[in-house]
């Protein structure tokens, strides 16, 4: 696997983007960017971060939308509801959360857990650097420990093809947390260590500011070159053929 921890990195900077870009297109330029490191036009690897502007629901991949989300909640408060490339559960976006990304490029393919360690292990040093200790939990979560338990502050999901990753998740700052128990249904699977705990009892905010998280996610794969181009011409493609279509969202 292309070495994340390393010099060759590029920091994708938010500033290149267009001005309101929606949830929708943010996901677009993650397969985007995977699409480039795929085929080989991509060669070093981009790390990024972002937030929504408005709340949305985000569905992975494989998931069932009639299982893990509150479709009438979600039409009633006019929060649309996406499918990610990735696998995963459902998650909600929304200022207050940051969402991370990283695309790499690699030769042989590395297994599961050594890229969920690649990328977890260093990203929870850093955050424990500016604020609670955080930890791996279950396959790709990030938790602190609270007074009332260990606590959920990020999810992640990764989509692995022959030549490239995809990995990307969730940094919970400043979230509002009872939004998500509105939006999404209990999840039909867990990881042992929620314990059946509803959404606002098992997820928690790191409250270290976006600042802080963007430092944290550029140093942990020392991303100090910057990338000044996106594929804004695919992102487009993708959203008129995916991301923003119902079909894609409701084909499961």
């Amino acid at each position: 696997m292309t070495k994340i921890n390393g010099s060759n990195a590029h920091w994708l900077d938010e500033s290149i983007l267009p001005p309101l870009i929606t949830a929708a297109e943010q996901l677009a330029v993650d397969e985007a960017l995977l699409n480039q490191a795929e085929i080989g036009d991509l060669t070093n690897p981009v790390v990024r971060t972002w937030q929504a502007t408005a709340p949305a629901v985000v569905l992975g991949s494989s998931s069932q939308l009639c299982q893990e989300v509150n479709r009438d909640v979600c039409a009633k408060l006019d929060i649309p509801v996406l499918r990610r490339p990735s696998g995963g559960a459902t998650v909600i976006l929304g200022p207050g959360c940051v969402m991370w990304s990283v695309i790499t490029p690699f030769r042989d393919k590395p297994s599961l857990d050594a890229i969920h360690a690649s990328m977890l292990e260093p990203l929870a040093a850093e955050l424990s650097k500016v604020g609670k200790p955080v930890v791996r939990e279950g396959t790709s979560d990030l938790v602190i420990s609270t007074a009332e338990g260990v606590k959920k502050v990020s999810g992640n999901a990764l989509r692995v093809r022959r030549h490239s990753v995809l990995y990307h998740g969730t940094l919970l700052d400043s979230f509002p947390l009872g939004l998500v128990g509105q939006l999404l249904q209990h999840p039909p699977r867990e990881p042992q260590y929620r314990m059946e705990r509803q959404h606002e009892e098992f997820l928690a905010n790191l409250s270290i500011g976006r600042k802080q998280i963007d430092n944290a996610v550029q140093t942990a794969f020392s991303a100090w070159n910057t990338k000044t181009t996106w594929p804004s011409n695919e992102v487009k493609t993708l959203v008129e053929s995916r991301y923003g279509q119902f079909r894609w969202t409701e084909r499961l």
